[in-house]
């Protein structure tokens, strides 16, 4: 009963969309929505907004029912959107009015909306971000913590704002790098894979009348065929039972992460970029939080789960570790050999003049462009290479099915 009690109330907290039709102040009649829990909270809504509603009702789901999922380009944008209001004055419970009731994805909105809800109780903002762990990292509430303790709210969120985009930027341009080499080469694998099962029969039965020995070639590819027509939904259970295997190990095994991320940053072409990127995001971070009037020690552990390598991110702890003893940062970071000496260089001449924040900037700056740089360089050797790979992928099964004929051809 207590449980069935407990899904009842948290069914009926959900925020919901209701759709208007009313007249504004002038008499005109328009149609709109809001957000709200329930259907009263729904038509107080559109009473405080100025509008005489002659019907609210909610609004029907979709098809599917769907209401999306809140990604970080959610998280960039709604600090945008809240960090500009604010520096034009509107006041905060205001302005997640018009964030979450102007957001195009319902999810979003809803969040928004929450916040809103223990705003307006009373919980300070940074408590109740807090209160939404899963959109809402430790780096994000101490920002806006620190902001709130120092009265310069909108001038952080505006801080935070930049910091977003520019980090969703550069997890943009690495994942373009590698999207598009994995998706040629997953269409390469099913192709290679159609040709094997339903092609490759077809030229094995002509071959059969012919009476002579295959070349070797042709046999090694006709015995892969088979191997493929018996088992193809062993090849392809075990390559999916192995990609998700992985992905699990990824999420729960932070040894594996740390393996994983250690051989990535020792591949050819992609490693330096990996490594630049993860420069990037320390020194961007590190910048923010020490402009926000963060304590160093304290920001280096916000900073060590923002670098996006475990391998960075346990330097990053190790170097807290040293700098609570009292070693300076540049000792401490010089002492962890990943950090290239520039930027240990430039960390080193922020702190003896006072500007270590501008310093990092300029650093952050530096690297995500070496980053976009790398990327379009990436992409540019991809291109030519993959066609190669594909060419001889294709053009050997071709060759190993047309090689009997052609011995057949110079036999006659």
């Amino acid at each position: 009963m207590a449980q069935a009690a407990a899904k009842k109330k948290k069914k009926g907290d959900e925020v919901a969309t209701f759709l208007y039709d009313g007249l504004d102040k002038a008499g005109k009649k328009v149609k709109g929505e809001v957000r709200a829990r329930t259907l009263a909270a729904a038509k107080a809504e559109v009473r405080r907004i100025g509008i005489n509603a002659k019907k609210v009702r909610k609004k029907p789901k979709d098809l599917f029912g769907s209401k999306g999922k809140v990604e970080a380009k959610d998280i960039s944008i709604f600090a945008r959107q809240l960090a500009t209001m604010m520096d034009a004055g509107v006041p905060l419970v205001q302005a997640f009015d018009l964030v979450g009731n102007g957001s195009e994805n319902p999810a979003m909105g809803e969040l928004v909306l929450k916040i809103k809800a223990d705003v307006e109780g009373g919980t300070a903002l940074a408590d109740a971000l807090a209160n939404q762990p899963l959109y809402f990292d430790d780096l994000f509430c101490n920002l806006v913590r620190a902001g709130e303790a120092a009265g310069v709210l909108e001038t952080m969120l505006d801080n935070i704002a930049t910091y977003k985009e520019k980090t969703e930027s550069l997890k943009g341009k690495i994942k373009k790098a590698m999207f598009y080499p994995i998706a040629v080469i997953v269409v390469a694998l099913l192709v290679t894979s159609v040709i094997m099962i339903f092609v490759i029969p077809q030229f094995q039965s002509l071959f059969s009348s012919f009476g002579a020995e295959l070349p070797a070639f042709t046999q090694l590819v006709i015995r892969i065929s088979e191997f493929m027509q018996a088992y193809w939904w062993l090849v392809f259970g075990s390559a999916g039972a192995a990609i998700y295997g992985l992905m699990q190990l990824n999420l729960r095994s932070r040894k594996f992460r740390e393996i994983k991320d250690r051989v990535v940053l020792h591949l050819p072409i992609i490693g330096p970029i990996m490594h630049k990127a993860a420069v990037a995001r320390f020194a961007r971070t590190m910048s923010t939080m020490f402009a926000a009037g963060v304590p160093l020690v304290e920001a280096l552990q916000s900073v060590s789960g923002a670098t996006g390598n475990a391998v960075y991110a346990n330097a990053v702890l190790r170097m807290r570790e040293e700098v609570a003893t009292g070693t300076n940062m540049m000792t401490a970071m010089k002492a962890q050999n990943v950090f290239p000496s520039m930027v240990v260089q430039m960390t080193s001449i922020g702190e003896e003049s006072g500007a270590l924040d501008t310093m990092l900037a300029k650093v952050a700056d530096f690297y995500e462009e070496e980053v976009d740089n790398a990327v379009d360089a990436l992409s540019s050797l991809l291109e030519p290479l993959i066609m190669v790979i594909l060419g001889t992928l294709v053009g050997g099964l071709v060759v190993a099915m047309y090689l009997p004929i052609f011995q057949m051809a110079a036999a006659v």
